[in-house]
């Protein structure tokens, strides 16, 4: 058990956890309002590419939540950030939405079709035949591969998408090569969060809706887990890991039930 009021940081996923598509989830509102009414230091962080910190804060204001900007961190500036400390004004051939595009931009990397040091890869609604055949070309001249991040798939409001690393196996396939991805779990990304909060891993907790990407790296990243079943992983499904969250809960408005039974 996880005591919830003693806990200084909390970082939470967001597809699966807080909407579906555009559709808010049961709880997050009273569970949003509990962190600021307890003054808990809070980070949405998102493996979706897509979005800018902007763009997701207007998001969730449709949704009549209000969180501030910088409230969120995404696979899409861990990728920026990656790649701006391993090679600092290299250049890149980008498959992804505005969220990849703007970071890698504000980071000090150029895009380039034609002999660029990496190929990227993001969630995309452009992605086709065509930039999949110029990305693959580009690494077997020797573009180094990266992914924004290693979801197969991510849920929407019927069902699930595909998301990037689907995206990007036909590269691998066709290539030979590996790709390097930066979002979770790779606890790069988780090292950052703790960092913008100014926690400690042992005052934090992750809140996630899958156990191969939010609970591993919650847990190797030595962080209390917590797996909410409004997402991608059932009862079912965490039992076939061989390892397992701290709490499993319905959602994220039950930590606020917990919390405040705990205070009882």
């Amino acid at each position: 058990m996880i005591d919830f009021n003693e806990k200084k940081g909390f970082i939470c996923d967001m597809d699966g956890v807080i909407y579906h598509g555009n559709q808010i989830l049961p709880g997050v509102a009273e569970f949003i309002d509990w962190l600021h009414r307890e003054n808990k230091e809070y980070l949405f962080l998102t493996n979706n590419s897509g979005y800018t910190p902007k763009e997701l804060q207007q998001k969730l204001a449709r949704m009549g939540l209000d969180v501030s900007e910088e409230h969120f961190y995404t696979s899409a500036l861990a990728t920026a950030a990656f790649l701006k400390k391993q090679d600092p004004g290299c250049s890149v051939y980008a498959i992804g939405e505005a969220g990849l595009l703007n970071a890698l931009y504000d980071a000090g990397i150029t895009m380039n079709d034609v002999n660029p040091d990496y190929v990227v890869v993001g969630e995309s609604k452009s992605y086709s035949l065509d930039t999949l055949t110029k990305a693959t070309n580009l690494v077997l001249k020797g573009a180094k591969l990266i992914g924004a991040n290693s979801d197969l798939t991510g849920p929407i409001e019927n069902g699930i998408m595909p998301a990037c690393r689907a995206l990007v196996a036909p590269i691998e396939l066709a290539t030979g090569k590996q790709a390097y991805f930066c979002g979770k779990p790779n606890p790069l990304m988780m090292h950052t969060g703790l960092e913008i909060l100014g926690c400690h891993s042992a005052e934090a907790v992750m809140v996630g809706d899958r156990m191969d990407t939010d609970v591993v790296v919650g847990m190797e990243s030595g962080m209390s887990t917590v797996l909410v079943l409004s997402g991608v992983s059932t009862r079912e499904t965490v039992d076939t890991f061989a390892y397992r969250p701290s709490i499993i809960l319905d959602g994220v408005g039950s930590i606020v039930d917990v919390a405040e039974r705990q205070k009882k």
